[in-house]
């Protein structure tokens, strides 16, 4: 009897322990049919509700230029959908440059195909649109397609080069509007969003994080970029950039890729810049900058300590050219330019969007290091031609001479520093060890200043640098083909 207790007791001990291991799955699979919690309560961004209220404002744009010669498609290649032909090989929709023969009695020769397809977004209920320069440029015709499949013809009010932003307008009316933000809100490490045509692919929603702001890129010295993680591939061009506000922080405008595919590396257009030109495309067509004159460079750590900086900082000028408003107001080469119309210069790339901006025959006021001394000029800008630069921010180091040099030089002829529009200076004929190499010196160059004191001739050359500081770095200006730069230049003791 007691036996069977105890068989009794162990056989529920084990059935309780059962019970007990099998409450967790139970549990499971009634959780599991509740709901899937939202992101915001991870702490996630709610891009479906930004997405939902803001891709109205998002348009398809797409051009027609005049057909190129047309080619059979390679039999490889046949069966790819249409937009992955135009993407990849330029061909246009339908597929129509290769499939026809171009032959006479090819029925798509002479007629306008499909070039390329952007997007862009609406600023206005009566139809401005904003996209990029490159998106419209060289068109016959720009298609607009809207969220609700409508399509327009649309008018290129304006576009810019420079900045890579053009001015749309269709005729329509009560159209949804882009809420317009700012890039001075916006930090490194905070979410953007991005809606576009990648391919062609319509309404296509990427996000991330803005990677770093002010960027400059090569030839892109007036837009100071907002860089990005965001998935930016051929037809997000022109697109907006959200914060989770849903305001447009800016235009997508670029990637870098060896690829041609996104890489995480994408860059767009500040909205404030961007919204500037616009305003000058709405009333003149066109966009006037401000123009100052100068070529800079940046102020490496080096030079930052020939010319008594505590830190790099501002846009040193190498060059000032005639008759412009620097020379006129007294801006000199040497100068560090630290504050152009109240703006801080934090380095070289941040000079020329700032002036690009500055409305013509506007009076500003620039200050700037002289040789240790703060001074400060009133300039009046003048407007940029087509073939002038801002500045021309450049890097890098130039040239010097003597045996205390590591180089030798040679005196200047008269036409030879008038054709180089300089009053004086001594020609680097070799480079054969330090200090001079060390500087970045190079035969060609021609030394003008060695610490701001005039260099008029070899013999000059060789008693000036027996008269300067030693181990310590001096600011030297050559011309460099046919531009001034500045380089940090060291001499030791004998």
């Amino acid at each position: 009897m007691k036996k069977t207790i105890r068989k009794t007791a162990l056989l529920a001990s084990y059935l309780i322990g059962a019970l007990w291991m099998v409450q967790p799955a139970v549990v499971s699979a009634e959780s599991a049919a509740k709901p899937v919690p939202s992101a915001v309560a991870f702490g996630l961004p709610d891009f479906v509700t930004l997405v939902e209220e803001n891709h109205q404002v998002v348009v398809n744009i797409s051009t027609t230029k005049e057909p190129r010669i047309q080619r059979q498609l390679p039999p490889q290649f046949k069966g790819l959908p249409d937009e992955m032909l135009r993407y990849f090989f330029g061909i246009p929709r339908g597929g129509d440059e290769f499939r026809g023969h171009g032959g006479r009695d090819d029925p798509h020769k002479g007629k306008k195909q499909p070039h390329s397809l952007g997007s862009g977004f609406i600023i206005s209920q009566d139809g401005y649109i904003l996209t990029n320069h490159h998106v419209v440029d060289g068109a016959d015709e720009v298609m607009v397609t809207l969220w609700n499949r409508k399509e327009f013809k649309a008018e290129v009010i304006g576009s810019d080069k420079r900045t890579d932003v053009a001015l749309l307008k269709i005729s329509a009316i009560d159209l949804p509007v882009a809420k317009i933000g700012s890039r001075k809100q916006l930090k490194v490490g905070q979410w953007v969003l991005a809606i576009g045509a990648p391919f062609g692919l319509d309404f296509t929603v990427t996000h991330g994080i803005i990677s770093a702001l002010g960027r400059a890129l090569p030839n892109d010295t007036y837009v100071p970029f907002i860089q990005s993680d965001v998935s930016i591939n051929p037809g997000n061009s022109g697109g907006p950039l959200f914060n989770l506000a849903g305001e447009v922080v800016g235009i997508n405008s670029q990637i870098y890729s060896s690829s041609g595919y996104s890489l995480g590396l994408s860059f767009s257009i500040p909205i404030d810049i961007a919204m500037n030109v616009v305003e000058q495309l709405k009333t003149n067509g066109e966009f006037v900058r401000g123009y100052l004159g100068v070529l800079v460079q940046e102020v490496t750590s080096d030079l930052s300590d020939s010319f008594g900086l505590d830190s790099p900082k501002g846009a040193l000028v190498g060059q000032t050219y005639p008759d412009t408003p620097a020379e006129k107001s007294g801006i000199q080469a040497g100068d560090i330019i630290l504050e152009f119309d109240g703006k801080t210069i934090h380095k070289s790339t941040d000079l020329p969007p700032i002036v690009g901006i500055t409305p013509v025959n506007k009076a500003v006021v620039v200050k700037v290091l002289r040789q240790g001394e703060l001074k400060q000029f009133t300039v009046t800008l003048a407007a940029l031609d087509a073939t002038d630069s801002v500045v021309v921010a450049s890097k890098g180091a130039l040239g010097l001479a003597h045996n205390l040099l590591g180089a030798e030089v040679k005196s200047l002829d008269k036409e030879t520093l008038k054709a180089l529009k300089i009053p004086y200076g001594v020609g680097i004929v070799k480079v054969f060890g330090n200090p001079a190499e060390s500087a970045g010196l190079q035969r060609g160059d021609v030394i003008v200043t060695i610490n701001f004191k005039a260099v008029k001739s070899s013999q000059g050359l060789k008693k000036l640098l027996k008269s300067l500081p030693k181990n310590r770095s001096l600011p030297v200006r050559i011309i460099r083909d046919g531009r001034s730069l500045f380089l940090p230049l060291v001499l030791k003791e004998e």
